[in-house]
């Protein structure tokens, strides 16, 4: 199968999309990536939904979307919109189109864009498995592009742009019946409605792939990409987005992992950050995540091409893209893809974990580790090690280990001078192993120069620090042959998570089995960048089953005080356990999936979502959809144990899994029989306190 998904695996180069005109701001072609967001006002609030505009158009959004559950709201968009324009805001407006082709056709001819989800738009949801013929299957497609082709004529009539949205949690019974649960059944439902497009010559049109699940949420959109290559269609900009991406750090995290792993390869023309926070508070993480791309093929440092390791030579790897060539007009040639072929050691499509030998704990079947750096500390006391998750009790003269233990820490040239708690191990470096004695309970690290070089050796793990430029053929063979060797793989390229994934490449066609620890080193960043940029270098590799674990460190900061260190290292281990977490890699923390507010949310997102990880953060490995009302309900948590959802004013219905299991439920009452169906799941533990009781 073609894995080409990208324009470049090696340098930066963003993918040349059409052109799509939305009011007075294009996207898509040499524009730059948009920002945009979501009102989360009753669309019945016409002035709540002007001032809300604006003080999202002031945190940065170029485009605001606003739902349109019925025809009367699609109404109303137009006197939304004669409000901002006296005001003197031009904002194009996106309608959002849920189940009502009818409020569709009216929006339409209102607003700037129209998006519609094929998995609900003249299409059904029940969770009914049906038997498809061929002939019974290619009729209901045709119903349903009978019911879709006004839309397409209105829009191409108005200059309307549309965005057809897929979204993993609500695809169709149609397309679930024949394609299943699966990236491939994401793609097929938006090119279904995308073919009728271009066949009625209409091509303003905006793409996603959206998901709760990022690894599921990165392949579709690759897939899409693909497809639209293989088909012969027009390149068309994508949107990028996680859905239900969370609240807080969370939320952040893991919308870094799915659309900064996009961007990294240089997919997306407009991004919306979905946090269940106001929607202001989204824009500012959008613009983050884009302005690191601002200038990254100037600062880049070029990485030895594909061609080395796939065997081939670099003029195989350029090919013209035939099909984009003879494209109607106005016409977009996509050239100078790279082949991504059978040669390549990943599948960009599907999820395999890169095979590796268990060292210890690290590799095999275990899952990713944390590592954290604790060299910049002048004396380590038992106290500090609350911030790496092991909390020390004087009271009881014992450690007692949090959902985020980190498994590793880093000591450098400075030995912790105390024995540490059960399932912490310590890694120092190979001079300061030397020097100790050569003890059993350190493990050294030792620069790829020292590994090289003959000497001492741990007999059960040893750590080697490389880049992909020390990944000589020598260095290769050496690790291939040693069984305790475990890779701590780094890069200083501005374009970091492609050349520490070139760097995997190089091993896995080299036969090098070693596990491999990603370090990521952010020195002069603020606290939030660290957190989007991190997600998206490690989060990127781990979506493609490459890494055996992680320590992020901030290396070259001036002097600090201790506590200052200390605040560092617990967030940064916190975002470790976050970054696999988003990624789907390790399960360390209860998960809440839960939707961005918006006009059709029928209790405070905010609140409940806060009330709800109040009482169940501590269920590891839980994942907890909270959904605001029924159009993100079952299927947009399509991954959740446990679901709250909206049904009415006041009213809850619970789920477990995709099955309602209780419906109405006073609000007040919701969370405790939440809880109470957990405990008939025997999936409810006790709350433990991790603190030292007070003496009497």
């Amino acid at each position: 199968m073609n894995k080409t998904y990208c324009p470049s695996l090696t340098e930066y180069k963003r993918r040349l999309s059409r052109e799509v005109k939305i009011g007075d701001l294009p996207m898509g072609g040499l524009n730059p990536i948009r920002v945009q967001s979501m009102t989360t006002v009753d669309t019945m609030d016409t002035l709540g939904s002007v001032e809300q505009t604006l003080r999202m158009v002031e945190a940065g959004c170029e485009y605001v979307r606003i739902t349109a559950p019925s025809v009367k709201e699609a109404q109303n968009l137009l006197e939304i919109r004669k409000e901002l324009r006296k005001r003197g805001c031009n904002v194009p407006l996106i309608a959002d189109i849920h189940f009502t082709p009818n409020a569709a056709e009216l929006a339409a001819r209102i607003v700037e864009k129209v998006r519609v989800n094929p998995g609900n738009y003249a299409d059904k949801k029940k969770f009914d498995v049906i038997d498809y013929t061929d002939a019974s299957y290619a009729a209901e497609v045709e119903r349903i592009r009978e019911r879709f082709r006004p839309l397409v004529q209105i829009c191409k009539q108005y200059g309307t742009a549309m965005r057809i949205g897929t979204n993993h949690g609500s695809l169709s019974d149609r397309i679930l019946s024949r394609y299943g649960d699966t990236p491939l059944g994401m793609v097929e439902s938006a090119l279904e409605f995308l073919r009728l497009c271009e066949e009625e010559n209409y091509y303003d049109v905006v793409l996603s792939m959206k998901a709760s699940n990022t690894q599921v949420m990165v392949q579709a959109y690759r897939l899409l990409v693909q497809k639209l290559d293989e088909e012969g269609l027009q390149p068309y900009p994508l949107h990028l987005g996680v859905t239900e991406a969370g609240e807080a750090e969370d939320g952040r995290i893991k919308s870094a992992v799915g659309i900064g792993t996009l961007l990294e390869d240089g997919l997306g023309d407009t991004v919306r950050v979905s946090l269940t926070e106001a929607p202001e508070a989204e824009a500012p993480v959008a613009r983050a995540l884009i302005d690191r791309y601002t200038n990254r093929a100037a600062e880049a440092k070029p990485i030895r091409p594909l061609g080395e390791e796939l065997g081939i030579s670099n003029e195989q790897l350029v090919i013209e893209n035939e099909a984009t060539a003879a494209m109607p007009a106005p016409a977009f040639a996509n050239s100078s893809l790279l082949i991504t072929n059978s040669s390549l050691p990943i599948d960009p499509f599907q999820y395999h974990r890169r095979p590796t030998r268990e060292v210890l704990n690290l590799g095999g079947q275990n899952v990713p580790r944390v590592m954290v750096d604790l060299s910049a500390l002048d004396a380590v006391e038992y106290a500090d090690l609350r911030a790496v998750g092991h909390l020390y009790s004087a009271f009881l003269d014992k450690f007692q280990m949090n959902d985020l233990g980190a498994d590793y820490v880093y000591s450098g040239q400075r030995p912790v001078p105390f024995m540490l708690p059960n399932g912490l191990k310590e890694v120092v470096d190979y001079s300061a192993w030397l020097d100790a004695g050569q003890r059993p309970d350190h493990y050294p690290v030792l620069t790829h120069t020292e590994y090289a070089a003959p000497g001492a050796r741990h007999p059960e793990l040893n750590f080697v620090f490389q880049h992909l430029d020390s990944l000589t053929p020598a260095s290769l063979g050496q690790l291939r042959a040693d069984a305790t060797a475990v890779i701590i793989l780094y890069t200083d390229n501005a374009h970091a998570m492609p050349e520490i994934r070139r760097a995997f490449f190089e091993l896995m066609n080299n036969g090098v089995t070693n596990p491999v620890i990603i370090n990521r080193q952010y020195p002069a960043l603020t606290p939030e960048q660290t957190q989007l940029y991190a997600a998206t270098d490690v989060g990127g590799l781990l979506l493609d089953g490459l890494g055996d674990g992680v320590v992020l460190s901030t290396e070259l900061l001036p002097a600090r005080p201790k506590q200052e260190w200390l605040t560092t290292l617990d967030q940064l281990n916190q975002l470790s356990f976050g970054i696999l977490q988003a990624a789907r890699t390790r399960m360390s923390k209860t998960e809440y999936i839960s939707c961005p507010s918006c006009g059709r949310t029928l209790f405070d997102l905010q609140e409940t979502t806060a009330m709800i990880r109040k009482r169940t953060d501590h269920l590891k490995g839980v994942k907890i959809g909270i959904m605001g009302c029924i159009v993100n309900g079952p299927g947009e948590m399509a991954d959740a144990d446990y679901g709250y959802v909206g049904v009415g004013k006041g009213k809850i219905a619970l789920y477990r899994g995709q099955e309602v299991i209780k419906k109405a439920v006073p609000e007040a009452q919701a969370v405790d029989q939440l809880i109470d169906l957990m405990r008939e799941d025997g999936r409810w533990i006790e709350p433990v306190l991790l603190e030292e009781p007070v003496a009497g």
